[in-house]
């Protein structure tokens, strides 16, 4: 790391062009020649992505930034606050380190802190990071985590591991095998080290592929934040081998949205043609397929096996969007032409046309009031919902 980038001139000229054009910007002069123009970019390009991803490293002084990538990798705030939750004891390692945003949480809740991180420039700048904040409970290491690990040579009440994905394998379904550090093959060894790892792996995993891959499950934990899935969390406990508790949570800025099953104990789902209420589950439900779970613990039928939406004649709270069934008709030409240059929001649930094809084909506009489901029945008719949403 460049320590000129910290003087107080240049950290004016970062702050002050949060907001600038950066390709225009790069047109520019450097107003600090003795400085690489492109690491002050960097810096700028980076601080503006952690405004709103990391509040706490944005609005404290002297901050220095890695490359961008290593800011849009790293875990937010709020989801590495929830995940500290998960972990409890004196000490922790953290053999992928990164930034350095979920050991920031984990020092709060953890008496002692390990980082590791293979970039030596990236670990020099955590570290710096670190002191500014005035952390003084997590230690930074250099070089490979199970090195690392090894030369270390204790027990730790937690291993928490961040696998990133091989580049030969971008774009591509993956397993936690296509991932570095390779975990089902380094399990065993982290086990010697601690009875307890917190992996986090990213949404696109497959759950049913990694419970394939993994032994000693103990927990799985999908986590969405304004119903996006951002990440997976599993917990492994070495003297485990029951079945998994899956937690679906959805946090939202007002509450969080949580449910709890164990797939092992959950009955099928019951089916119905549609009531007068329709439910969407949120997207960390979706995720984890617990569409059994949510027909049983709520006492709802679904649609379709494949439609994944649940119906009731009575309104009930439920971790989705909730809406008041006003009309259902049967998708046909006739039908169709009546929403003509309407405007209506558009959802697909387990029909053969994308929302794109429908709108082009029907001339349907986009927005206003009445929220549409074009979907299957129990019948295997193509049907569309037209409703309206019940706010929160």
């Amino acid at each position: 790391m460049d320590q000129r980038i910290l003087s107080k001139n240049v950290q004016r000229f970062i702050t002050s062009n949060l907001t600038s054009d950066i390709s225009k910007l790069a047109l520019t002069k450097n107003p600090f020649p003795e400085i690489d123009y492109k690491v002050i970019l960097n810096q700028i390009v980076a601080k503006s992505k952690a405004k709103e991803k990391l509040p706490t490293w944005f609005n404290c002084d002297d901050i220095y930034y890695p490359e961008k990538l290593s800011i849009e990798q790293t875990s937010s705030e709020i989801t590495a606050g929830f995940k500290s939750n998960l972990v409890s004891g004196r000490s922790l390692i953290d053999l992928s380190g990164g930034f350095g945003v979920d050991d920031y949480y984990f020092s709060k809740k953890i008496e002692n802190v390990a980082h590791c991180e293979y970039d030596i420039d990236l670990s020099a700048i955590v570290c710096h990071n670190f002191q500014v904040m005035k952390i003084d409970n997590i230690s930074t290491y250099a070089g490979d985590s199970l090195e690392i690990l090894k030369n270390l040579n204790q027990k730790w009440d937690w291993i928490y591991v961040d696998p990133a994905r091989r580049h030969n394998h971008k774009g591509k379904v993956f397993m936690m095998s296509d991932c570095i550090p390779n975990v089902p093959e380094l399990l065993p060894t982290y086990f010697n080290y601690s009875d307890n790892i917190l992996m986090k792996t990213a949404p696109l995993l497959d759950i049913s592929a990694g419970l394939r891959e993994l032994p000693n499950v103990k927990s799985i934990h999908v986590v969405a934040v304004n119903n996006e899935v951002k990440e997976l969390l599993w917990t492994l406990s070495k003297s485990f081998n029951g079945d998994p508790i899956i937690t679906c949570v959805n946090i939202t800025q007002d509450e969080s949205e949580r449910l709890v099953f164990n797939p092992s104990t959950v009955g099928i789902s019951k089916y119905s043609l549609p009531k007068k209420y329709v439910y969407e589950p949120n997207a960390a439900i979706m995720k984890a397929g617990a569409f059994a779970a949510i027909s049983e613990i709520f006492g709802i039928e679904k649609l379709h096996q494949h439609s994944h939406l649940f119906t009731s004649d009575e309104l009930i709270d439920f971790p989705g969007r909730r809406f008041l069934v006003e009309n259902i008709v049967e998708y046909n030409k006739a039908e169709m032409k009546l929403f003509s240059k309407q405007r209506m929001n558009v959802t697909t649930r387990n029909f053969p046309e994308t929302v794109e094809e429908i709108r082009k084909k029907w001339k349907i506009l986009d927005g206003g009031k009445c929220y549409s489901f074009f979907t299957t029945d129990i019948d295997n008719r193509k049907i569309v919902l037209l409703c309206t949403k019940i706010q929160p």
